[in-house]
């Protein structure tokens, strides 16, 4: 028995020795060049991160609107990378442009004040697109980028009845 246990830890030793039973080293590989993970970053960026803008077109002109980061804001990215959206609007209170969205919108509404290019979610699926102010329980989408509130009364064809109105990416 004795002899067993020597020639055992013999083996083992000499084993140890020859590395037998060590992992084998781990290859070394190399990094993609920078440029690789950066365009990889952009293409992820460009579709999971929220732009900070959509455009809003009628009668052939557009304007960007500068959108909020909320969750209605996030569903209507959401469908207008599917396609852009389109819906007729129309004046109400000489104060608005108003038109059912044609889906719903998940609401947040909080009582505020309306300004002149404030794009509002109403009802949950409505957009009012104001030229003058209100105050009512809404959930802010954006603010059209616009110059004097006569382009934006010119833009909207603020009190001349439907507009069509085309929102998009």
């Amino acid at each position: 028995m004795k002899l067993f246990v020597r020639l055992y830890l013999l083996a083992t030793f000499l084993m140890l020795q020859a590395g037998c039973g060590s992992k084998a080293p781990t290859p070394i590989v190399p990094d993609p060049p920078q440029q690789e993970h950066q365009e990889q970053d952009e293409t992820d960026k460009s579709e999971d991160t929220m732009p900070s803008e959509i455009k809003i077109t009628v009668s052939g002109k557009s304007l960007p609107v500068k959108i909020e980061d909320n969750e209605a804001t996030r569903a209507l990215v959401a469908a207008l990378r599917e396609s852009s959206i389109s819906y007729e609007a129309h004046d109400y209170g000489g104060f608005e442009k108003v038109g059912a969205l044609g889906l719903s919108l998940p609401a947040n509404d909080t009582q505020i004040t309306t300004q002149p290019g404030d794009v509002i979610l109403y009802s949950g699926n409505q957009i009012v697109l104001f030229y003058g102010s209100n105050e009512w329980s809404y959930t802010r989408i954006g603010k059209m980028q616009y110059g004097t509130l006569d382009e934006l009364k010119d833009f909207l064809q603020a009190g001349q009845g439907n507009i069509s109105v085309t929102l998009s990416l």
